[in-house]
């Protein structure tokens, strides 16, 4: 009887990407992904502990598991990796004896040896940041894996982070900063080119970090990377995330005004404009640094958008700070944003701060942050109608005869399906902006990289 496997992912798109990776693995072994845990073998919680409520989301979705039974009748075999595995350890299988794996983010790839020792009921925890690459250890996707996954892929390029914001546990969970050499990426993103991947986003907890092994005895940076990534026939669109402002440096900003293929739109976390809030949570930037800095980028790329990361309430903020806030998010301006009510996380500075804030008032103060984002995101969309975009037909869409596909600005974009195919990149005009997306008509020509969609 065949083993199925079902894995689910919480978080951050570098979730995402692991979660394929770990499948591969799993397929290697014999079993085959399924969408659904009823019945599932082995179920794998691939977790986030950004926020509290995602790690308690973990565990409630373990007490809904504990009776779990695969199609032979057997019990379930649950495993939980990622961030709150690396976190937390023994502790989930002491709160949750049903579980019987744990594997951190850096260890996945030893997934097989911890399927062993499950089978011989040794509950086995591997929360180590190995000194071997898993990497080079995973197994490779088939080119029909690639395929089914769709004609945008994801690709982990960075992982871990030494900035150590006091209010972020990513340099505990995910490790220092480590970059894969350029050709091991080069090689990858050539496998997903040739199983007909047209966009490629390059993912790292600090992406433009980026400092990987060139080959000939130096290192890259991320616009060199960049650059290299270009060059494979049939990629055409690249992206990146997520960036910290202390790491943009002139070469990748150069890179944004020169390379075709580097899509307009960056996100660039700022997390507040109080620069005593900022110096608080150890960012090491001003909010006039920011400010600043963004002024470089849209000079050099004047058609390019911008998306954030905002916390509000953290620790000591005061109303002058958010409002602070409230202004630097008027004078840059964003297409789009993420937005949260600060969350004590154990073990980072600001958990042990004595001054937080009542979250009667992070609640209002996210409430107005929020109307204010959603309200540039909307003029954003409007300012769309009008202008020609280049659109990556992606899939089908709710309506018959409908495709949906992606800008330059990752907006989802609704066409008739006669402009073309999956994996197309088409010229639209755009016609109207309704919610979060757009509508258009194709214009019947091929959208090559250009400056065609620039403002």
């Amino acid at each position: 009887m065949e083993k199925r496997a079902f894995i689910k992912s919480y978080g951050c798109q570098m979730n995402v990407y692991d979660a394929t990776r770990m499948a591969d693995q799993l397929r290697a072994e014999g079993y085959t992904i399924v969408d659904e845990a009823d019945g599932a073998d082995l179920v794998l919680l691939n977790t986030c502990h950004i926020r509290e409520k995602a790690a308690e989301k973990v565990y409630s979705e373990l007490g809904r598991l504990k009776n779990a039974r695969g199609a032979s009748g057997e019990p379930t075999v649950i495993g939980v990796a990622g961030c709150v595995a690396q976190a937390e350890g023994e502790e989930i299988i002491r709160r949750q004896p049903r579980v019987d794996f744990v594997v951190g983010p850096q260890s996945y790839h030893r997934l097989p040896a911890l399927l062993a020792g499950a089978s011989r009921g040794e509950k086995p925890v591997d929360t180590d940041f190995p000194a071997e690459d898993k990497f080079h250890h995973l197994a490779q996707p088939t080119r029909r894996a690639i395929t089914a996954r769709g004609v945008t892929s994801f690709l982990t390029v960075q992982e871990g982070c030494d900035k150590f914001c006091a209010f972020c546990v990513v340099p505990y969970t995910r490790g220092a900063e480590v970059s894969r050499p350029v050709a091991e990426i080069v090689d990858e993103a050539q496998r997903l080119a040739e199983a007909g991947v047209r966009e490629v986003t390059l993912l790292g907890q600090n992406v433009n970090a980026y400092h990987g092994a060139n080959g000939r005895g130096g290192h890259a940076s991320l616009a060199d990377l960049i650059g290299r990534l270009a060059e494979i026939d049939g990629l055409a669109r690249l992206r990146f995330t997520t960036s910290h402002p202390n790491d943009m440096g002139e070469d990748l900003i150069a890179a944004h005004r020169d390379e075709a293929k580097l899509m307009p739109y960056l996100h660039l976390p700022v997390q507040a404009g109080s620069d005593t809030v900022l110096k608080a949570m150890n960012r090491k930037h001003t909010a006039a640094d920011y400010v600043a800095l963004i002024e470089r980028i849209r000079a050099a790329r004047p058609d390019l958008a911008l998306s954030g990361d905002f916390i509000v309430g953290f620790p000591g903020e005061s109303d002058a700070d958010f409002e602070a806030t409230m202004e630097i998010v008027e004078a840059v301006g964003y297409a789009a944003a993420y937005s949260f009510k600060y969350s004590t996380r154990p073990g980072t500075p600001a958990a042990g701060r004595t001054d937080q804030i009542d979250e009667a008032v992070k609640s209002e103060r996210l409430q107005r942050l929020q109307a204010l984002l959603a309200d540039q995101q909307r003029a954003f969309n409007r300012a769309c109608v009008g202008r020609r975009l280049s659109v990556l037909i992606e899939k089908k869409g709710r309506r018959e005869g409908q495709w949906v596909g992606r800008s330059p600005y990752l907006q989802p974009v609704h066409i008739p399906a006669d402009a073309g195919a999956i994996g197309d990149l088409v010229e639209v005009d755009i016609t109207a902006a309704e919610g979060n997306s757009l509508f258009g008509r194709a214009t019947g020509a091929s959208a090559n990289p250009s400056r065609s969609e620039a403002a």
